[in-house]
């Protein structure tokens, strides 16, 4: 897996030692751990004496303690040792390193007599010694209840399956009860900065910021959801658009705006008319469209496109399919899986799909990149629900506009276009657990899109990947209202009050995701943000200082040029025309696959990624197969076998931050020499805590502590006499380690 190992793994073998006592006869001393209750969570049924169990070289191990459930978490709690208070943990204050919120949760096995059943309501006749619960931030927990009495036992099972797999009516959800229960306040700083667009002054600025005032206007036309549930109660439409055209579809046919480009064109969306049989209806439709279509569509003044969504990217069953043949490639139970799925990892991962649905969102999104930035059209996105409208209007917005890359104005295009914009998170989600909703993972592969960008051009975003890994973590805490709802009208109107009836009680205090001092101490939230990026001021001022010293620099050069230095290879050693062959071939093999960009924008597509790069300016994404890479920190962050110990991005990130902070104290040497006293810089928050560090991996700041791994080894030197050259480039999964050759 990853290149880290192949075939002729020795699987790891069972334990040979079988107790014979008793459980009663089990002298374990338990220190009491009480559980930590948040404002509104109840307790609802414990069991004593589980093992934790943590699989490792073939050997079960773990911890004794109690498991419990609540209305919002599983947690495991135990007298194991704390991490040293020296070492920076990455610590999340409502969720500890052994709490599972119910949501969390995907699926839930258990064992019995070494073989795994899946665990559904009403279908327990027996109960497990252990269980095994895989949850969907690809964490996986085993629990065995060998030594637990029966009744706990009985009572933890019950409670566990019935409270993450039955369905459950909105209302029951622990947000109402936290939101009742906790106290009320308003985040002063994040939540206030974030725009959450539920003022009509909200839209009005945002037109202002856009220049798009001039063309568009924002209108409330649906302040008392009176319009349309799914559409906010303000919103943004042509300026020649009249009331009555805006309401007689309840808003659908309508062109809504979303964002506008410097040269004047304007990126829209539209939701579908309703499919009709009637000819006299389809009339009607077919007037009222062509009328809209003259609000934006005057030639040669003003031109526009519509994009059918539905045509060139993939439905909602298939990216849940995606998805679903995805997330099993992550859930290890322990080390001998990691190594027997390593043969067929690569296999695996391109049968999911889930990366090519990836890049065609990210190739649609530079095609409407290009009609906006080239050929000054609007783009108008269409689509029935608001599900991939969201996807690619939020994506083209996060390449084109350099605000929407800050931290700040990368949660507001989320309140605009997702939770304004009326996304259905409950149902999308499915936290409600029905089996009739159409769930699909639409927000988390907007977010693997995002992640694609920001790890091509970690310069060019004021947040880092960590951000984007809690972000998707929050999607399963429902103590925020963010992720909650289908609509603002579904919050709004519907769960004004805690009881609908009673119209004397208060209203909810509904607490947003954006006030990350909920979750996470001020230490923390430094990992949040992204040390090296650079404000445009501050990078306009650089650049004009780097001419200037470089032009200076070239007055005083020789004239005579200086000898090249000899070229070296990707190896440092000349590997061989073997190894040469067989590696032009294997790129070969990797760049005919379908990955290509579309005709019809590859001279843009080209023509960008020969220029220079300003992170201040247009992204366009690689969209070729080796450059969609895996979110690896959210996807493996749980498995030590994948982590490389003090390498990956992060090392490369500290070894900058070193160089920025040696040029520092330089430049205060050399004023120290002009004026005395000068000020010393403090280190970083984020070098401090890279420094102190026991967790620094490529994974920081997940990477567990725990990591006894021996790497599979494989014998290279006989490789090439088994099989011909052409079979080993047509093999697609098997590590070869090239270097030993």
């Amino acid at each position: 897996m990853l290149g880290l190992g192949a075939a002729g793994v020795a699987k790891p073998t069972k334990p040979s030692f079988v107790s014979y006592l008793a459980p009663e006869e089990i002298q374990i001393k338990e220190k009491e751990t009480n559980i930590h209750l948040l404002p509104g969570e109840l307790l609802l049924c414990e069991a004593s004496m589980v093992l934790k169990c943590t699989q490792d070289e073939g050997s079960q191990r773990g911890v004794y303690g109690r498991l419990v459930c609540t209305n919002f978490k599983i947690s495991f709690l135990c007298d194991e040792s704390a991490t040293d208070d020296n070492e920076f943990d990455f610590k999340n204050k409502i969720i500890g390193e052994n709490d599972i919120t119910l949501h969390c949760v995907d699926q839930i096995y258990g064992v019995y007599d070494e073989k795994r059943k899946c665990l559904l309501t009403g279908h327990v006749k027996k109960y497990p010694e252990k269980i095994i619960i895989l949850c969907k931030d690809f964490r996986v927990f085993h629990f065995c209840l060998r030594y637990t009495k029966e009744e706990e036992v009985k009572r933890i099972v019950s409670g566990i399956i019935h409270h993450t797999q039955s369905p459950i009516l909105h209302k029951r959800l622990f947000l109402f009860s936290y939101a009742a229960s906790a106290p009320h306040y308003i985040a002063i700083g994040t939540k206030k900065q974030t725009v959450m667009f539920d003022t009509l002054e909200d839209w009005r600025l945002e037109l202002e910021r856009t220049k798009g005032n001039i063309k568009y206007k924002a209108v409330s036309s649906n302040a008392s959801y009176g319009l349309c549930e799914k559409l906010p109660p303000f919103f943004v439409v042509p300026m020649s658009l009249l009331e009555e055209d805006i309401s007689e579809f309840q808003g659908k046919g309508v062109p809504i705006w979303c964002w506008s480009c410097h040269n004047g064109s304007a990126l829209l969306k539209m939701a579908a008319l309703p499919k009709e049989q009637d000819e006299s209806m389809l009339q009607r439709h077919k007037t009222f469209s062509e009328r809209i279509d003259k609000t934006v569509h005057r030639p040669p003044y003003e031109v526009s496109r519509i994009e059918e969504l539905a045509n060139s990217l993939p439905s909602l069953p298939e990216i849940q399919m995606a998805y679903g043949r995805f997330k099993q490639l992550f859930w290890m139970e322990n080390r001998a899986d990691f190594w027997d799925s390593d043969m067929k990892w690569f296999t695996l991962l391109e049968n999911s799909n889930w990366l090519e649905i990836i890049r065609q969102c990210l190739m649609k999104a530079i095609e409407v990149a290009e009609y906006l930035e080239t050929e000054s059209t609007n783009v108008i996105l269409k689509e029935s629900a608001s599900d991939l409208c969201c996807v690619i209007a939020s994506l083209v917005q996060v390449m084109m506009d350099p605000y929407y890359r800050t931290k700040l104005g990368f949660q507001s295009l989320i309140q605009k276009e997702w939770v304004m914009g009326g996304h259905a998170f409950l149902d999308r989600c499915n936290h409600l657990r029905q089996t009739d909703k159409e769930e699909a993972p639409v927000f988390l592969l907007f977010l693997d899109c995002v992640w694609q960008l920001v790890q091509q051009y970690p310069v060019a975003f004021q947040f880092t990947e960590t951000y984007l890994t809690v972000l998707s973590d929050s999607l399963y805490l429902p103590i925020f209202s963010t992720f909650f709802f289908n609509s603002p009208c579904h919050k709004d109107i519907q769960y004004m009050c805690g009881d609908n009836t009673d119209k004397q009680s208060p209203h909810l205090s509904f607490h947003s995701v954006w006030d990350w001092s909920v979750q996470f101490e001020p230490k923390v939230q430094a990992l949040l943000k992204n040390p090296l990026y650079v404000d445009k001021s501050k990078q306009d001022k650089t650049i004009k200082r780097t001419a200037r010293s470089k032009h200076q620099r070239q007055l005083s050069l020789p004239l005579t040029q200086a000898k090249a230095s000899p070229k070296k290879g990707f190896f440092r050693d000349d590997p061989g025309p073997f190894i040469k062959n067989f590696l032009s071939k294997r790129i070969s093999k990797l760049m005919s696959s379908s990955d290509e960009v579309p005709n019809s924008c590859r001279e843009f597509y080209d023509s960008w990624h020969c220029k220079h790069v300003d992170f201040h300016g247009l992204l366009l994404p690689h969209i070729e197969g080796p450059l969609i890479r895996i979110w690896a920190q959210r996807c493996l962050r749980w498995i030590p076998d994948a982590q490389i110990l003090g390498g990956g991005s992060v090392a490369m990130v500290s070894r900058v931050l070193e160089t920025i902070e040696e040029i520092e104290s330089l430049r205060r040497k050399l004023e120290e020499k002009q004026a005395t006293g000068s000020p010393v810089a403090k280190e970083t928050e984020v070098m401090a805590m890279l420094r102190k560090s026991a967790r620094f991996s490529s994974l920081y700041p997940f990477a567990l502590l725990h990591r006894i791994s021996v790497k599979p080894v494989i014998p290279t030197s006989t490789w090439r006499g088994l099989e011909e050259e052409e079979d080993l480039v047509k093999r697609e999964d098997e590590f070869i380690d090239l270097g030993n050759i």
